[in-house]
């Protein structure tokens, strides 16, 4: 994808939910004897206990990272699945229509889903003069979630725009189209730029450690070699600086597009 040009954004994001409460703990008296009825004008004994259910609370993680891959399916896909099992890591994944009609790789989508992943649109043909310029970008995103359902079972309603949502989405026609159809959008807030390096996993890490400056980040990335090869080093450090990796929920969605339209 070494025509693409990415752009990064900042946002806010809802973070999952983390933490179980303790069991609230019980008074149980034991009685060794049977007890003699008492006479019915007399009040029965009330005991109670001094001990009261403990609050429970619903702890928010702190930090919280969102992990994202773009242009997938590929041959590389089940191996990110596996860098990613190993981790315990859950990510979401914008995946191209084109490629989705590869039989060969809907294995791999199936698997993505059923690991617990998500997964988005992210059109049919990646053509900027296509999607924005002739405005085909709605039809071909609704064609593309029509088949991640298809293959998957899964009904998906969040898209990311190949290049962003700017300059992609600054036709507020095609906008609208989008919350007609009940589409959502989602930018990123670090650009990992590895699709431009080829053979340097390590400036992908050096991108997106310096872009790291929010308790709260979304990372984009692609389905490269490159990227596989780096992906350890990245999950080690969000993990290392707090941070909690988080998949998209779409019913705790949250604006995240470059042109700061909140109906998306």
């Amino acid at each position: 994808m070494s025509e693409e040009v990415e752009q990064s954004a900042e946002t806010s994001i809802d973070p999952e939910k983390a933490g179980k409460p303790e069991k609230p703990s019980s008074v149980q008296e034991e009685v060794d004897k049977p007890v003699e009825p008492e006479p019915q004008s007399e009040a029965p004994t009330i005991v109670k206990s001094d001990k009261t259910d403990p609050v429970i609370e619903e702890k928010t993680p702190e930090k919280v990272v969102y992990i994202t891959f773009d242009d997938g399916p590929s041959k590389w896909t089940d191996q990110f699945l596996d860098v990613l099992q190993e981790h315990g890591v859950k990510a979401t994944f914008f995946m191209q229509g084109s490629n989705l009609k590869n039989e060969n790789l809907q294995k791999s989508v199936r698997r993505t889903v059923q690991e617990g992943h998500y997964i988005g649109g992210h059109s049919m043909t990646h053509n900027f003069k296509t999607l924005y310029t002739d405005k085909q970008f709605v039809p071909e995103m609704i064609e593309t979630l029509d088949l991640i359902h298809e293959i998957t079972g899964s009904t998906p309603h969040l898209v990311r725009p190949p290049y962003g949502s700017a300059p992609g989405l600054k036709n507020e026609e095609i906008r609208v189209q989008l919350v007609n159809a009940h589409i959502k959008v989602w930018d990123w807030t670090i650009d990992s730029q590895d699709w431009e390096l080829a053979g340097n996993p390590s400036q992908i890490v050096r991108n997106i450690k310096q872009g790291t400056t929010s308790d709260r980040e979304i990372v984009l990335m692609h389905e490269k070699p490159q990227t596989l090869e780096a992906l350890p080093s990245i999950l080690k450090f969000f993990k290392e600086q707090g941070y909690e990796f988080a998949v998209y929920e779409e019913e705790h969605h949250f604006t995240l597009n470059f042109q700061n339209d909140a109906r998306l």
